[in-house]
């Protein structure tokens, strides 16, 4: 018995032995984790030595060589991996991205398949939660339902080893790639807390991020980089932020440190042929493509990846044909369906658009993306479509009706006017397309139902807007925003879409502001707090401001300060250098080297620029005094401060806004004014146009009350309740023009509701606009008015005017709502009289 139970102590021994991990591998996986891949060549190395039949470590061995571009060596070392380890299902899977880096897709394609047959042929022994993993992410490759793939490999991987690593790396990996940032979120963050300072998660936890918080993303991409500062995904993801921004001299550094690590990275590579594409290098972008093809020749991971940037950029015929080339690569690469998808909507080319966003979802049900875009297919199959030379308008059928038309002849105003002045013949009609929900307009435009803030969005000969609908209870004037956004159109058909943002966007806001005063931004107290406090950026990082703005305010002020540069070349330059300006961006000349053409160098536009900024901010109410009450201040006593600061805009607004609220009204007169005759221009919410209003109509004095509330109106472009109050101070008046004049105001802000309609029918009707009147009547009836009776017999008696027919219909409408209405019988004892003669 004796000699038995040492064999099973020996056994035992050498089983504990087997358990406890040698120091090698435990040294590889913390190199390969720190992204030291030399080192984690030379521990894998050594625990091979140690363990032929270490997985792991020829796993980490093959990855460091894959990571740092020695493609060659990793075959070799995958051959004699397989050779010794032939039943891995981890080593044949990486062996898969091997071979393609070694332009070998047959060989790619049979590591699959030897894949598959060994999950087939001895399932029993891929059970631990690396090796269902891997055949997880080969399921999916070979097009296995993702769902499925999640429930029964994934999810048993998790019940296998709850703290491995590579479980929620596939689990979140597989929300990413279905566009659910929201649940990839969600498993990345969990997995954060038992592996804090795993690069890869931080890296899955910024990407989840990126659409949404910019400012998130980047802590996780720090974080990721502190642990692995040789982390080439987070590097890449930089750089590709970077690009947006426009600041590409910095992406070429970040690029650079990328390929240091591996010379011949196939996204590093892909980057810098969009880079080259932007500045118009039509030789460094063949060349740069072809660089990224090296190893593996047909990988359409790169063509989408450049084409995807540049239809960021808006560069959507480029972008297109770079999707057909990944398609021409792969045709199930379902990334370059969906994007080809968008670039052809955006570009109007429906009819494939529509046809591939439906391919690419048949593909993958999964897809959010794919799955938004077909359920917005429906949704637009409903709407209206209004057109003329010029325009394909869609709308939701009951706005169409209230006031398509109306949107249609703006739309065209600004072609009229536009055009004209910049010079410009468009070659195609421009669709435009106007969402009542904002999750359709988010679709249309972003491919998501969120949407960051954007009221309209022009792609080109695509532009996409918010309805009022959507905006309630404070919508934007709508008339200014279509008007920006077909000003975006006429200069990107000029440049071929080959502009910056913040020249794009300044164009817009200063022509907003040309064709009316109202519209568009202008210079107010935060603007100028702003610009005088050091927050002015530079014009050559002008574009960086949109992207990544501290606050909603700071976003704001990207548009102005963009305007305002536009205004400053104009006021110095005219008109024409900017006009040169776009012709040259479509030409492919910088935009630095095509202002400095036209105007002057940017190291002496941007100082000047600056001193002009300055000057306009302190022209604001320059006798107003501007100081801020400090904490100490206030603790001193605020009437000490306002008596030492007369004019101070802090101090005489606290002495309106406190006036009112003790229903002072005479009070509150004497500030309102003070701040009126220093600051006339303040169109801001705490302007004291609207406070003086309110304390004279407080004291019924209907008259004074008008002529303040008519000059804030002439200066603001969305005061929906001050139009209100004017035209029924102007139908009192019997000021019909007046009435009219608001009406307008009020549909320009708000066209769905019924009493501007109602106003605008009853100044038409007095002004002897019979017409008009009649139309303004119809759609009050569309807009369920209050007194609908009152509605059908204004209108029977406008067409029994015209003699049309209709007139008695509406008239016993009118009659059905209220069978006592005097004028209506009256009216039908009329017709009746005249249809007997």
């Amino acid at each position: 018995m004796k000699p038995l139970a040492t064999f099973w102590l020996a056994a035992v021994s050498g089983l504990a032995a087997f358990l406890l991990p040698a120091a090698p591998i435990d040294d590889a996986r913390k190199a390969y984790l720190a992204g030291e891949y030399n080192a984690t060549i030379h521990h894998a190395k050594a625990a091979t030595a140690a363990r032929q039949w270490d997985e792991e470590a020829r796993v980490l061995h093959i990855r460091a060589l894959l990571t740092t571009g020695q493609y060659v060596q990793a075959r070799a070392i995958t051959t004699n991996a397989i050779a010794k380890l032939p039943h891995s299902v981890r080593l044949h899977w990486v062996s898969h991205e091997v071979h393609h880096f070694n332009n070998d897709p047959k060989a790619a394609t049979n590591a699959l398949k030897e894949m598959n047959g060994l999950a087939s042929r001895m399932a029993w022994r891929y059970r631990n939660a690396p090796d269902l993993v891997v055949l997880g992410q080969m399921a999916l490759l070979e097009g296995a339902d993702p769902k499925l793939v999640l429930e029964r490999l994934f999810d048993t991987a998790e019940k296998d080893d709850p703290n491995h690593r590579s479980v929620p790396l596939a689990k979140g990996g597989l929300a990413l790639s279905k566009s659910d940032y929201t649940l990839a979120s969600r498993v990345f963050q969990l997995a954060l807390k038992k592996h804090p300072k795993d690069a890869d998660i931080h890296y899955g936890v910024a990407k989840s991020f990126e659409g949404t918080d910019r400012k998130v993303m980047r802590q996780h991409l720090m974080a990721a980089l502190a642990a692995n500062p040789n982390h080439i995904p987070s590097h890449l993801m930089l750089a590709d932020n970077i690009i947006d921004r426009e600041a590409y001299k910095e992406a070429e550094k970040l690029l650079a440190d990328v390929l240091k690590v591996n010379p011949e990275q196939p996204e590093a590579w892909a980057y810098r042929a969009v880079l080259a594409h932007l500045r118009s290098d039509r030789a460094g972008e063949k060349a740069a493509r072809e660089r990224a093809l090296k190893h593996w020749k047909r990988n359409p991971r790169v063509p989408h990846l450049i084409g995807k940037k540049l239809s960021q950029k808006y560069r959507f015929a480029e972008g297109s044909a770079y999707q057909r080339a990944a398609l021409a690569f792969d045709d199930k690469h379902l990334p370059a369906r969906i994007q080809l998808a968008q670039d052809l909507l955006r570009l109007g080319q429906e009819k494939e658009g529509w046809a591939m966003a439906a391919s690419a979802h048949d593909a993958d049900g999964y897809d959010v993306t794919t799955f938004n875009l077909v359920t917005l297919k429906d949704t637009l199959d409903k709407y209206r479509t209004l057109k003329n030379d010029d325009f394909i308008l869609r709308m939701a059928p009951r706005e169409a009706e209230i006031y398509g038309p109306r949107a249609l002849a703006l739309l065209q105003r600004a072609k009229d006017t536009l055009c004209k002045k910049y010079g410009l013949k468009l070659e195609q009609p421009t669709t435009v397309e106007i969402f009542a929900e904002q999750k359709d307009f988010g679709v249309r435009t972003f491919g998501m139902p969120d949407n960051p803030g954007f009221l309209g969005v022009c792609f080109g000969c695509v532009i996409t807007a918010n309805s009022p609908a959507s905006q309630m209870p404070d919508p934007a004037n709508w008339e200014s925003v279509l008007w920006h956004e077909f000003c975006h159109t006429v200069t990107l058909a000029m440049t071929k879409n080959k502009m910056p943002r913040w020249l794009s966007e300044g164009i817009s806001v200063y022509e907003e502001r040309q064709a009316n005063p109202a519209w568009g931004q202008s210079m107010n107290p935060q603007f100028r707090e702003m610009i005088l406090g050091g927050e002015l950026t530079p014009v050559s990082k002008l574009s960086g401001a949109f992207l990544a703005p501290k606050t909603g305010a700071h976003l704001s002020f990207a548009y102005y300060e963009s305007s305002l540069v536009v205004e400053h070349i104009v006021d110095r330059f005219g008109l024409e250098a900017i006009r040169k300006i776009l012709h040259d961006l479509g030409k492919g000349v910088e935009i630095n080297a095509a202002i400095a053409k036209h105007t002057e160098p940017m190291d002496k536009l941007e100082p000047a620029f600056a001193a002009f900024a300055k000057a306009r901010a302190e022209a604001l109410a320059p006798k107003l005094d501007w100081t801020k009450p400090t904490p100490a201040d206030l603790k001193a006593g605020v009437e000490a401060f306002a008596k030492r600061h007369p004019k101070n805009i802090y101090m005489l607004r606290r002495q309106a806004r406190k006036a009112l609220a003790d229903k002072k009204w005479e009070a509150a007169k004497a500030p309102c004014r003070e701040l009126i005759a220093l600051f006339p221009r303040q169109v801001d919410a705490e302007n004291a146009y609207v406070m003086l209003a309110k304390a004279h109509r407080e004291l019924k004095e209907f008259t004074e009350e008008r002529a303040v509330l008519r000059r804030f109106a002439a200066m603001t472009d969305d005061a929906y309740d001050v139009y209100q109050r004017l035209m029924e101070l102007a139908a009192e008046a019997k000021d019909w023009a007046a009435v009219r004049e608001n009406a307008e105001r009020s549909l320009a802000v708000n066209p769905l509701l019924a009493p501007p309609h109602r106003h605008l029918a009853e100044a038409a009707e007095a002004l002897k606009q019979n017409d008009a009147a009649i139309g303004a009547w119809r759609i009050v009836l569309r807009l369920d008015p209050r007194d609908p009776a009152e509605a059908h017999f204004r209108l029977a008696r406008l067409l029994h005017a015209k003699g049309a027919p209709e007139a008695k219909r509406h008239l016993l409408m009118a009659l059905e709502e209220a069978p006592r209405y005097r004028e209506a019988l009256r009216l039908l004892l009329k017709m009746n009289e005249k249809g007997k003669q």
